[in-house]
């Protein structure tokens, strides 16, 4: 029994933060229209950093990586792509864009589900199709050990498992049974604990709570990554997920930790959005406010790279030139030199 269908079945007693975390959304859904409207010339600028912040860190969540001087190229441009891993970030950025420009009009059917991860696999031979083999998801250790995390559905009932999820959603959606959020992230972790797919399951299911956030018009994934704040908090999406996938297929799992985290980042995205459009119509420039963020959330000791990381659009020239004009105004101080140099806050952040 999936969660959504115990949901469908019973729909009771939810810990007492996931009503505090609805309240919240609610109030930022509300408040959603106001602050598209109060600086609409500036959210094309977020829109595109956002596509390429998700870009980056749903495929660096599962390791895969390019060059970081490639990564506007490869995002935007049209170049020859080097190897499988730029070819995989390009799918994963022509999947966000058609979401971000169909969403709306694209339901939640396997034909989706299969074309979504036939993008971001691109070619390879088993791009679109659902796993042929059973497998386990295992956690490898730095010293040589690993150890089974979860046994997914098997590939040969993966077919039927997808089909009922995707009806329920279909009938929960009709019903409104269960409140938005909670279905969308109910759903998503049904999706991973089926793993349908050999590998890609991860980058799927973040596209799909993208595009199904659109269908209940939580439209803050457009404008800010949510796949970034997820790649942030990575040991606790890797530890709630492990937390409510344990007893999954008995039925004895507790599906609330994960539902919790996704909450979380829808959350902590509406108030990064917030504040990003309050500093736009102050008049701070957009580039820079994304090196001073990426600044303010930073360790107190940070390097160049870690701030470039977190704003990838951004050249390494203009980061250089912030953090000294921040050094002159005494709000950072360099601890380093060269290619090992590191910075450490020291004014009010």
């Amino acid at each position: 029994m999936t969660t959504l269908r115990r949901f469908l079945g019973e729909f009771s007693s939810m810990p007492a933060t996931v009503g505090w975390y609805l309240a919240d959304l609610g109030e930022f859904k509300g408040r959603q229209e106001m602050f598209t409207r109060r600086a609409p010339q500036k959210l094309q600028a977020l829109r595109q950093h956002a596509l390429v912040e998700s870009t980056v860190s749903s495929n660096r969540i599962e390791g895969v990586k390019i060059d970081q001087s490639r990564i506007n190229t490869v995002v935007f441009g049209s170049p020859h792509l080097r190897d499988r891993d730029e070819e995989e970030v390009r799918g994963y950025r022509q999947a966000l864009s058609w979401i971000h420009d169909d969403g709306d009009s694209i339901p939640i059917t396997e034909k989706t589900v299969l074309n979504l991860h036939r993008l971001v696999r691109g070619d390879i031979w088993d791009a679109g199709a659902y796993k042929d083999k059973d497998g386990e998801i295992v956690q490898r250790y730095p010293d040589g050990r690993s150890r089974v995390r979860f046994r997914p559905v098997s590939a040969r009932n993966t077919p039927d498992q997808m089909g009922k999820l995707v009806s329920l959603y279909d009938d929960a959606a009709r019903s409104r049974a269960i409140p938005p959020a909670i279905l969308l992230a109910a759903w998503n972790l049904d999706f991973l604990c089926i793993h349908p797919f050999r590998d890609g399951n991860g980058r799927v299911s973040r596209l799909l709570l993208l595009l199904q956030l659109y269908h209940w018009g939580f439209d803050v994934g457009c404008y800010i990554s949510l796949e970034r704040i997820i790649e942030e908090n990575k040991e606790r999406y890797y530890e709630t997920l492990e937390e409510s996938s344990r007893g999954w297929h008995e039925d004895r799992h507790d599906p609330w930790p994960y539902i919790q985290f996704l909450l979380f980042v829808l959350k902590t995205a509406y108030k990064e959005y917030e504040q990003r459009l309050s500093d736009v119509g102050n008049g701070r420039g957009n580039k820079t406010e994304l090196i001073l963020q990426a600044i303010a959330k930073a360790n107190q000791s940070f390097s160049i790279s870690e701030i470039r990381d977190r704003c990838p659009e951004v050249s390494l020239e203009m980061i250089r030139r912030i953090l000294k004009r921040l050094r002159d105004d005494k709000r950072i101080e360099s601890t380093g030199r060269g290619r090992n140099a590191r910075w450490r806050k020291t004014g009010n952040w």
